[in-house]
This record gives structure tokens, sequence and C-alpha cells, in this order.
């Protein structure tokens, strides 16, 4: 069956997770989760997506961003995907297939709770997945 098409509301902010493949790890150091920073903010340059916070932990990613047209995001992910997966097996001498994004899932804000609805909300929410997976003890103190 296949999936149902992802809500786009012109300049309304989505929640993405992007997971490594069978929840494995993604970042191995710092400079993993600065390369894909990286990755991300050419790719949204390029396909027009505006990236308000994020949470990168080692087997998964979370991010509150703006599309500027339906087909952006999904490219953006595609784009951010591909490259960081290179250059991250490249750097550990790894078979492709060992370190790899899983393809993203998104929910409009505008579908959620209203105290998702404010961006000030957004960044509250997205500390909280470090404590729940007890990567940190309080919202914010995550690194």
């Amino acid at each position: 069956m296949p999936r149902k098409p992802r809500l786009f509301v012109p300049g309304v902010p989505q929640h993405v997770v992007q997971r490594g493949n069978n929840r494995q790890q993604t970042f191995f150091d710092e400079s993993d989760f600065e390369l894909y920073l990286d990755c991300l903010r050419l790719a949204g340059e390029e396909f027009g997506v505006s990236v308000h916070a994020y949470v990168l932990m080692t087997n998964h990613v979370h991010l509150l961003v703006t599309p500027d047209s339906a087909e952006a995001l999904s490219q953006t992910m595609q784009a951010v995907g591909r490259q960081y997966v290179l250059k991250i097996n490249r750097k550990r001498g790894q078979n492709p297939f060992l370190i790899c994004l899983r393809t993203f899932r998104s929910a409009s804000l505008w579908r959620l709770t209203n105290r998702f609805m404010s961006r000030q909300g957004c960044r509250h929410a997205q500390k909280t997945p470090p404590v729940r997976a007890r990567c940190a003890t309080a919202c914010g103190s995550a690194r």
C-alpha cells in the first residue's frame, strides 16, 4: 500500500525525524555532527528549506524546518542523506550499506497540539528526546 503524501502547507513548520538504518549509530564523534549540519545547511540553501531547530543524537536526528515548496523537504533530506553517508563511509572506510540514513518522516506542526504551535514550544519539545533516551539529565544539557 503506498504511503500517503506528506501534508504541505506553505509557511508551516515540519517536525522531521531521520534515523540510522535499523537504528544503528550514525554519529561517532563531534566532527560527524558538524559534517551533518554542514550537509543540512548546504542542502537547505539549495532547495529552500529553513532550519529553525535541531537535535542530533547518536542514531537519529530531530529537525524543525519550514520548506518553501512541497518538494523542497524531500529533496533536502535526500541530498543530506547522500552527502553525509558518502562522506562518513569514506571517513570510516566502511561498506556504503553499513552506515546509512533511513528515509525520514515528518509531521506538520499544524496538526499537532497547541503547545507545539509556537517555535519556542517546539524548541522545548526538541530538547526532550535526549532526556527520554537518557543521553541527558535535563533539557538543554545534552551535547
